[in-house]
Formats: structure tokens, C-alpha cells, sequence
């Protein structure tokens, strides 16, 4: 005799046997159960055997018929209530508004013709992925493909495509151009092939906001992990290129991560997308996903997905098991006796089970994940006007900030004073009032409301709003208790906070803002003004990337741009940009080199300009590299504790980036992965540039640089550690 009760999330379904009035197994009653989990739960219950083949006495069933029937009626109540269809569970969309259709046109015809054909292949797809195209014409046709994950079934599939049929036209009305992602497929459309080619950008990155505990331990297995699966989803057919891997964190967590990519992408391609997005991934964090058009890459602490379909390499089998104790037999009596109790303690027991179970998973429908999703803000803030939501009162400000009395005063820059603030609400806030002498002025003040407001990054000061009254113009962003980083990397005592393991943490989150600025954002942002002055340090030592008012947004195609304003801080700008005007994301890249170097050597580059070697920081740097002592740049206030291979390695990346030809400079993408893979090889660093021969001829460049002058005052080369120049 045997009773079974399975329940499965993923396979959605639940299994209950039936018992005659004879007292023999009847059958198994099948219940297909329509909801989608975000992961595979099998759940035996009970499994209660018994080698008598007589049936089971009237009188006994009596025992049990009560709480048989009862919990039996609850469970199939539950099924039902638990049955009800849910949507898929969108995740994120990208549609740029640079290239839009007009309505009722040749190629939105020809756009409802493509969702209409993928949606129907969809449902008679077994690989969970097609694409087509719709159209004569190349202007006019359009071209798009879904994937499905690797481990839901046809129905699934089938049902999240026709959600996103429907959905990606509201969320990206008139856009040639757009992709959307739900947790069980995603669905992309454009006006130019997009068959086996291989697209990395966007890639949003969702991560659950709790941490790990040794994050080190962890980062190591995490590597490991997803880098099995991504080598063995590349290696995958035509059909499925989509693979998982486990590995044991502690005794009682396991990890688990999946790989996919588009089957229509070559092994290369599947690899290199897949390798350029996993190092996007936060640090530290219990779990954490990349999305991009080609290529996907998620992990967490629980098996997301169904366990039966996706199975990860098999562990070696464990040592063989003594082997069970001989039956004992018993009077037949006695047996059937023994079966009624069982069953009869089994069966209500069991159903409760089930019962609580699905009333958790119930529950679990209605209460989203503690996940944070790292992107741009999807509303869109056009105008100033547009942003009431965000828009504070004076009077409020002006009283969270003491009358902005000098007690409150943070800091001042080149848009004006800093103070911290109390809202009502005991919130703490801080407040950059732009001078009104300024001469950045309005325009300056609503780009950095525009940007920052459509910009969401763990390593970004998050701006919760902003005030127009009169002639003050203010900003009101989050508040980042430890202030910046230079408070801490040029302070004697400071300093000592900054280990090796915080530093390298400090710089990885920096380059993960930096690579979202450049890249992974709606509007590319090119910062201009990076310095560790503009890195601010949270509660938690996490970096996070300030002032965006210097910022110039550049256009999706193009690489840099001439200026001939010129905006920033000397040292840490590029010479083609402090020389020429010319700006790009590679001289953020130089910034971020001198910045690097500094996190190292805790020397300010500044200092070395008060000093008659002509030799600036990336120089000194350069030649211990050259001379083999590369570790006599290392700041004595890491101490002991520190990583030598991580040390040269991140000394080797700041030198490739302060080259002084931006062709040779790596990008921020680049970057991230050199940082969080040591299989990618660097090249060899040559003589960086040196900017800055002496004072003499410092004073001269600083001359003839920019003559349309930022501000009317000189300002001498001893200045240039205090304060933020603008050459004349």
C-alpha cells in the first residue's frame, strides 16, 4: 500500500491517491495546478508503505473517513483558489527614442504582423525561442525573436510572449526599437536584423538587497559558478543554449545559477556576452541577475528554476549506505492494523501540509521579492514642469537646513554650497544651493535635475528632488553619512579605515558606476569631473558617484565632443581635454586612472606639483612599475593585510588608463571585467602622459587653455588641492 502526496510549484501539479471502500489503492487523482513560481519546489509529504496485499477492514476506514474526507475537500478548495492564472512577472523594458515610427505607417503594420507571427510561435514551440520578420521593404520591415527560459513549459512560454505582445507596445509606443524581460521570457523587435547578432547593451541588473556574510568566500564561488554555466550554455545547440551549476556555500545554503543565451548566437558570441554582463553584477549580495538582448545570467540562494528540467553536472556520489534492516514479519493481523494507523496519522497530516504550504506560496503571490533593481527610472522627465512629484517647497528646505546656517554647511563646490538638512519626517537630506553669481546658472541646474532624476545606481547619489523659488535654485539629494572619500584617503589618521579589502570594494563600485553612466543608462553620460573629492562613502563604506551638474550628455552614436568651456579639476583631467577641449568616455577613464592611483598610493596627485622633480602621481607610479618595485607606491597605512596579485593587478589597470592616447585607454566595460576576472589578460602599459612638466609651464597651459574664462579670478597652482579649477 502506498500514499503520495507531491506538490510542485514549477511542474504545477499535485498528485493524491485514493483508497476504495475495499480498503485496496483505487488510483491517483492528477490536479494540474496553473501558477508560476520563481522556482521548482518538489515537496514530498508523506510516503507511507506496506507490504500487505489484503485490503484494509471496513471498521478501519471508519477511523479514518473523517479527516479523509475533510482534508481532502480543504486541499482540492485550496487547489482551486491556487489554480487562478498570474501574469508574468515583468521585470524591465528599454526602447530609446531615437529612432520612432508615425502611427498607422507601413512599418507599424508591419510591427503588429511580426508580435502577431511570434506570438503564434510561440505556442507550437518546443526550444522556447523563434524569430522572424515582417515586411518587403529594409526601412519598413521589422525584424524581432523571443526567448523563453530554458525551463518553462510550452503553456508558460507560450502565455508570457503574448503578455509581451501586448505589453511592449504600451510601454514603447511608436519606438522602432525596444525590448521587454519578464522573469520567464523576453521579447525584442527591430528595424534592423537582429538574427545571430550579438547585443550586450542594454543590461539592467537586478540584485536582492540582502548580503551575504563572507563576501569574499562568496565573490570566489560565485566566479566559479556562474562561469560553469555560462561555458556550458555556450557550448549548447540550435535549440537551447542554456545551462545551471550548483555549489555548496555553507551546509544549510546552497548556490544556484543559470546561464542562456539566444540559440541563434555563435558559442563565441554566446561566451562574450555572457562574460562581459556577469561582472555587472553587484558584490556581495544574496542574489543578483543580468539582463541584456542576447544573453541572461542570474544566481541566487534557492532554486529559481525547475530542478527536474535544468539539472546542473552530477556531484560525485556519496559513500554507499549500510543497508536497511531485514523486515520483520509479523501476523497478518497485525500488519493490516499497523497500515490503518499509518495511513490514518498520514493523511491528515499530510493534507495539513499541504494546506499550509499552498497558503504560504498564496501569500508569497502577493509580496514582492526584496529585490532592487539598478537602472534608470522608467517615468520620464522631459522638462522640468514634468517633475512636480519631485518638486520640494522652500519654506520646507529653508527649515530643514536652519536658515542653511553655517553649522549645516557640508562643503562648497563649483555649483555652490553643500548643507546638510532634516525634513519633518526625520528623513536626513542634502542640499547644493546654487550660487546665484554662479555661472552655470539655470541651464547647468536643469541638467543635473534631468539626469539625475532618470538616474538609479547603487554607486550614484540617488537626487530626491529639487526647488525653484525665485532666484535659489537648489538640489536635494539622499545623504551619505561618512561624506567623501578624500576625507578619509588623505588623512593620516583616516586613512586607516581604508584596508586593502575596502579600498579594492571602493573601486569596483566606482568603475560599476562609471560603466552605468557610459553605458547602461538611457542618455550616455560622460561625468567630466571625476575625483575622489566627488566619490561619497555611505554608511557601509559603498561608494557613491556625486555631481552630475559638469556632466554632458552625448548622443547614443557619438564618441566625443569639443568644448570650449572647459569644466573639471587639473590633474585629474585628460590632456586632450584640458589642452583641446575634446571630451569622450575615455577621459573619464583617465580620471578614473589618476583616481585609482591615488586609492593605492593615498598620495593626492596635486602634491606632486608643489615639488621640482616634474613628476606627477601617474609618473611616480610608472617608474617604480618600470623599475620592479611597483609595491613601494602602496599607501603604508593598508598595512600588512593586503593582496598582491589585486595591488599590481589594479596598478596595471590605473597605468592603461592614464595612456596618453585615448585609443589605448580600456573602457569602462573593459575595466569592470578586468577587475572581477583574472583570465583577462592586460596589455603591457607604456609611459603615461606627462601633462604636467613643471610649475612654470603648468602656469603657462593653465593660461592658454580656455580663454573664454569660467570664472574671472585667477587661480594659482597652490589652489589646485583645495579647490576646484577653471582654467582661463
Amino acid at each position: 500500500m502506498v500514499f503520495t502526496i507531491t506538490v510542485s510549484c514549477a511542474a504545477g501539479t499535485v498528485h493524491a491517491a485514493i483508497i476504495g471502500q475495499t480498503g485496496r489503492l483505487c488510483g491517483v487523482i492528477t490536479i494540474k495546478v496553473s501558477r508560476r513560481a520563481d522556482h521548482a519546489l518538489l515537496l514530498p509529504i508523506i510516503r507511507a508503505r506496506s507490504r500487505a496485499a489484503s485490503p484494509i477492514s471496513s471498521s478501519s476506514l471508519l477511523i479514518m473517513n473523517s479527516w479523509f474526507t475533510n482534508s481532502v475537500f480543504l486541499l482540492f478548495f485550496f487547489i482551486k483558489i491556487f489554480s487562478t492564472e498570474a501574469a508574468p512577472n515583468y521585470l524591465f523594458h528599454d526602447c530609446p527614442n531615437t529612432t520612432l515610427f508615425n502611427p498607422n505607417s507601413t512599418y507599424q503594420s508591419n510591427l503588429n504582423t511580426l508580435l502577431s507571427s511570434l506570438s503564434s510561435a510561440a505556442t507550437n514551440s518546443t526550444s522556447g525561442f523563434a524569430n522572424t520578420n515582417a515586411g518587403q521593404n529594409p526601412p519598413d520591415r521589422a525584424y524581432g525573436l523571443f526567448l523563453c527560459r530554458g525551463d518553462v513549459n510550452n503553456a508558460t512560454c507560450s502565455d508570457c510572449v503574448a503578455t509581451g505582445k501586448t505589453e511592449i507596445l504600451q510601454r514603447c509606443p511608436n519606438q522602432r526599437v525596444s525590448v521587454i524581460w519578464y522573469d520567464e521570457c523576453m521579447l525584442r523587435y527591430s528595424n534592423q536584423s537582429i538574427y545571430s547578432v550579438m547585443e550586450s547593451s542594454p543590461s539592467p541588473i537586478l540584485y536582492n538587497t540582502a548580503k551575504v556574510t563572507d563576501e569574499t568566500r562568496f565573490m570566489d564561488l560565485l566566479g566559479k559558478t556562474l562561469n560553469e554555466a555560462a561555458t556550458r550554455a555556450s557550448a549548447g545547440g540550435l535549440e537551447k543554449k542554456v545551462a545551471v551549476a550548483e555549489a555548496n556555500f555553507t551546509s544549510l545554503q546552497k548556490l544556484y545559477a543559470l546561464a542562456q543565451c539566444t540559440p541563434d548566437l555563435m558559442a563565441s558570441d554566446c561566451g562574450t556576452c555572457l562574460q562581459s554582463g556577469i561582472p555587472k553584477l553587484p558584490l556581495g549580495q544574496q542574489g543578483g541577475r543580468v539582463l541584456t538582448p542576447s544573453c541572461n545570467a542570474r544566481y541566487e540562494f534557492y532554486p529559481f528554476y525547475n530542478t527536474t528540467v535544468l539539472q546542473a553536472p552530477a556531484s560525485p556520489p556519496p559513500a554507499a549506505a549500510p543497508p536497511p534492516p531485514a523486515p520483520v514479519t509479523g501476523p497478518k493481523g497485525k500488519s493490516n492494523k499497523t497500515t490503518v494507523i499509518i495511513i490514518a496519522i498520514a493523511v491528515p497530516v499530510g493534507v495539513g501540509v499541504v494546506l499550509l504550504f499552498l497558503a504560504c506560496c498564496l501569500r508569497q503571490r502577493k509580496v514582492t521579492k526584496p529585490y532592487e533593481v539598478v537602472r534608470e527610472d522608467q517615468s520620464s522627465v522631459n522638462d522640468i514642469t514634468n517633475a512636480e512629484s519631485l518638486q520640494y517647497d522652500f519654506a520646507t528646505i529653508k527649515t530643514a537646513t536652519d536658515n542653511f546656517s553655517h553649522q549645516n554647511k557640508l562643503g562648497e563646490g563649483g555649483f555652490g554650497e553643500v548643507f546638510q538638512g532634516r525634513l519633518p519626517n526625520g528623513q536626513q537630506i542634502a542640499v547644493k544651493r546654487l550660487s546665484q553669481g554662479s555661472g552655470q546658472g539655470a541651464a547647468e541646474f536643469k541638467n543635473e535635475v534631468l539626469l539625475v532624476a532618470k538616474l538609479q545606481h547603487r554607486n550614484l547619489v540617488r537626487m530626491l528632488g529639487f526647488c525653484l523659488e525665485g532666484e535659489e535654485k537648489l538640489l536635494v539629494y539622499e545623504f551619505v553619512p561618512n561624506k567623501s572619500l578624500d576625507n578619509f584617503l588623505f588623512d593620516p589618521e583616516k586613512s586607516k579605515q581604508l584596508n586593502w579589502s575596502r579600498r579594492y570594494k571602493i573601486v569596483c563600485g566606482i568603475a560599476r558606476g562609471m560603466l552605468y553612466l557610459h553605458e547602461d543608462s538611457r542618455l550616455r553620460i560622460i561625468h567630466r569631473d571625476l575625483k575622489a573629492s566627488n566619490i561619497l562613502l555611505d554608511s557601509e563604506m559603498i561608494p557613491k558617484i556625486s555631481d552630475f551638474g559638469m556632466a554632458r550628455i552625448v548622443v547614443v552614436d557619438q564618441t566625443q565632443a569639443n568644448t570650449n568651456k572647459i569644466v573639471g579639476t587639473f590633474g585629474y583631467m585628460s590632456p586632450e581635454y584640458a589642452m583641446h577641449g575634446q571630451f569622450s568616455a575615455k577621459s573619464d577613464v583617465y580620471s578614473f586612472g589618476v583616481l585609482l592611483l591615488e586609492l593605492i598610493s593615498g598620495k593626492k596627485n596635486s602634491s606632486f606639483y608643489q615639488l621640482d622633480d616634474n613628476e606627477d602621481l601617474a609618473s611616480y607610479v610608472w617608474k617604480n612599475w618600470r623599475d620592479g618595485t611597483p609595491l613601494e607606491v602602496l599607501d603604508p597605512a593598508v598595512g600588512d593585510s593586503y593582496s598582491r596579485d589585486e595591488v599590481l593587478r589594479c596598478l596595471h589597470i590605473g597605468l592603461l588608463c592614464v595612456q596618453e592616447d585615448p585609443m589605448d585607454r580600456p573602457t569602462m566595460a573593459n575595466i569592470v571585467l578586468m577587475l572581477n576576472s583574472y583570465s583577462v589578460s592586460l596589455a603591457l602599459p607604456q609611459q603615461p602622459a606627462l601633462f604636467f612638466r613643471s610649475r612654470t609651464e603648468t602656469s603657462m597651459k593653465e593660461l592658454k587653455s580656455d580663454q573664454s574664462a569660467s570664472r574671472s579670478a585667477p587661480v594659482s597652482i597652490n589652489e589646485m588641492s583645495v579647490t576646484e579649477v577653471y582654467p582661463r
